[in-house]
């Protein structure tokens, strides 16, 4: 792909998304903050508004036209997402609120009715608290010991310290497949590989991969992945879980209610095949139908192409910001292509506090995120408080990375003058 075919994507694509096309305190909206949560385009928007409009009912439970609908279109989304990862089995999906909910399924059904005092847990040293705390959790009630894998000097996953952490006492291993802080890439399938040597089962945080590069769940021969809806241009309140499928139907219920029951009686009650025994209640119907529009749109754009062209807006961007003075970046840095890293950048700037920084981008219309990033043991070890963090996304073009670089050249002068 060409530069000028790279620039055409987004200047194609950014009619899709009304939110982008607005004022901030007297300047255009710079959206920087993709890794927290996307934008959503018209046709995702259309999708729920579709679904209230002309489908509102339960699932599943009725036979009238508008149930049989909805239930078609939840259930056709369920398909969307199968195929977007490449699943072997559409019940090898399951639906759920996050990713941070996918993962704590999985930490309820498996690891606290299978683990026992003295299994292992291998996790890395830069996971987002939702792959943190459910196994503390975890470890606490069955007594099972956490591992950490550390990094490297290049500040990435350190594969030889993994391979040294490892044992037949390893259970799980659960790590993010993208860092949300340092941008990394994690070498999931060498992981994946080395973890079922050892007989261990494996979960992949992929909520930073999957709305940014190709996945392929059964190339990757994970146990388990997760990610969340609200990153992919899907609405808040949805997300899904993979599980490999006969592992999942040996996993006993996460929620108990309707739905995810056989039959009931007043003593016991046996339960539905999967994905259904662990969609307890009514679902987010409408937000899942929307996550299906997503994917589709996703989709018609190609993995491969939001890929390509996010490298490019990497490279230009860590350009940039190499001309500013006092800028750390955390995480390695990309390749001269752009390659080898997430379009993000987590950065400090001297004795500037990032809370501040974002305060006065914010006044020039430019939208960041500052504080920990819910990776609070990474910043401690990386000796950062927090971090300011500019996330890019397909629909950001050179154009605003130059306003967010000129904004930032001009704050760091002003905090200059105020500590000088």
């Amino acid at each position: 792909m060409t530069l000028t075919q790279e620039r055409t994507l987004a200047a194609k694509l950014r009619p899709d998304f009304p939110i982008l096309h607005q004022q901030v305190h007297g300047h255009p909206l710079v959206y920087l903050d993709n890794a927290a949560t996307s934008q959503k385009p018209i046709a995702v928007l259309e999708a729920l508004q579709h679904y209230y409009q002309f489908d509102n009912s339960n699932v599943h439970r009725g036979v009238h036209t508008l149930s049989a609908r909805a239930t078609d279109a939840y259930e056709g989304a369920r398909d969307k997402v199968a195929a977007f990862v490449n699943a072997a089995h559409r019940e090898e999906i399951i639906y759920t609120r996050n990713a941070s909910e996918a993962i704590n399924l999985v930490a309820y059904a498996w690891g606290m009715t299978t683990l026992t005092a003295g299994d292992e847990i291998i996790l890395s040293v830069m996971e987002h608290h939702s792959n943190l705390i459910p196994w503390q959790l975890v470890a606490q009630r069955t007594g099972a010991v956490l591992k950490f894998v550390e990094l490297t000097e290049s500040e990435e996953f350190d594969l030889d310290h993994y391979r040294s952490l490892i044992s037949d006492k390893t259970k799980l291993v659960s790590v993010v497949h993208v860092s949300n802080t340092l941008g990394c890439i994690n070498p999931v399938n060498e992981i994946v590989q080395i973890a079922h040597q050892h007989g261990a089962r494996v979960l992949i945080d992929a909520c930073q991969s999957v709305p940014h590069m190709a996945i392929d769940v059964q190339a990757m021969d994970c146990d388990w992945l997760v990610a969340s809806g609200h990153k992919m241009c899907a609405p808040t309140g949805i997300g899904f879980l993979y599980g490999k499928r006969d592992l999942l139907r040996q996993m006993p219920p996460f929620l108990g209610g309707g739905e995810m029951i056989a039959d009931v009686f007043l003593d016991h009650a046996t339960y539905a095949d999967v994905p259904h025994k662990f969609e307890a209640g009514t679902p987010a119907i409408a937000e899942a139908i929307a996550l299906g529009a997503a994917v589709d749109y996703l989709t018609n754009i190609g993995m491969d192409a939001i890929h390509t062209y996010e490298q490019e807006l990497t490279s230009y961007l860590f350009q940039q910001l190499a001309t500013l003075p006092d800028v750390r970046i955390y995480g390695p840095q990309p390749q001269a292509d752009g390659s080898g890293r997430a379009a993000l950048a987590a950065f400090t700037t001297g004795a500037v506090h990032p809370h501040d920084l974002s305060t006065i981008l914010d006044q020039a219309g430019i939208a960041i995120r500052a504080g920990h990033h819910c990776t609070q043991p990474l910043h401690r070890l990386v000796g950062a408080q927090s971090t300011a963090r500019a996330s890019l996304y397909f629909y950001n073009t050179r154009d605003e990375i130059d306003a967010f670089v000129a904004a930032l050249k001009e704050a760091i002068a002003f905090f200059g003058e105020i500590f000088a």
